[in-house]
């Protein structure tokens, strides 16, 4: 059974997640090649590169949003895409089924979450903080990426969330953000003394809809390893997501 387990003792972000991929082996241009099947290939564009986090060598994933991009998003609240042209995307754009499969389930989690707090059915909700291209890139990328690896199963650490507060469309915010944590129900989450969103809502809707079980590291023999670095950078340990991937035992 070809496993992948999740370290997430810094957290977890799409950004970081598809990192941590790459680093572990999967193919960056094949990941390029799937994205452009969603025909928004002109409003970003991906970049990727090592760096080194705390002595500890991981590698970076950035999604650039072109001019295309930005404009689309920072018009007026309509412009932004709503959980259906989410789908409509995915659903055209003649994906792997399991990479199909993912992005969907993955979308909807945070379409709920969404939802729930904002009092919006399913069908009205239009994504601001996640709906923008970079989250479709890092959902849809992690399930190119994880269908591309052969995964057949994915374990996680529990979840880290920081602690502080941080700014959002409605004013400031405890952490975890309100979608992260309602996406988080039945996940264990982590208490942690790092001031600094850790977990993002797009990170906590792939680690909550892939893992099948928050465990410590499973024993497995251990075939590649992976670092995916986060933006912000921490004094006392790396801000990197590490993921093991292997043959459970």
């Amino acid at each position: 059974m070809k496993t992948l387990y999740f370290d997430c003792f810094s957290g977890i972000s799409g950004d970081m997640v598809i990192g941590a991929l790459i680093d572990a082996g999967a193919d960056p241009i094949i990941l390029e090649t799937e994205l452009k099947k969603l025909n928004i290939d002109e409003e970003y564009q991906l970049k990727w590169n090592k760096i080194v986090k705390n002595g500890i060598s991981s590698t970076k994933f950035d999604v650039l949003l072109t001019k295309d991009g930005r404009n689309h998003h920072h018009v007026h609240d309509h412009h932004h895409r709503s959980y259906k042209d989410i789908v409509e995307l995915i659903e055209s754009a003649n994906f792997a089924e399991q990479v199909k499969s993912i992005s969907l389930r993955i979308f909807k989690k945070i379409g709920q979450a969404e939802g729930h707090i904002h009092g919006l059915p399913l069908e009205e909700v239009h994504f601001h903080e996640v709906g923008a291209v970079d989250s479709i890139i890092d959902i849809v990328g992690a399930a190119i990426l994880i269908h591309q690896l052969g995964i057949e199963t994915v374990k996680s650490s529990p979840i880290p969330v920081g602690t502080g507060e941080i700014h959002i469309d409605h004013g400031i915010y405890p952490i975890p953000a309100p979608a992260t944590l309602e996406i988080l129900k039945e996940v264990p989450i982590e208490q942690s003394d790092i001031k600094a969103e850790l977990t993002t809502p797009t990170g906590a809707a792939i680690v909550s809809v892939l893992a099948e079980e928050y465990c410590t590291i499973p024993s497995m023999k251990v075939k590649q390893v992976g670092h995916g670095a986060g933006t912000r950078t921490f004094e006392k340990h790396p801000n990197v997501i590490r993921v093991i991937i292997g043959e459970e035992l």
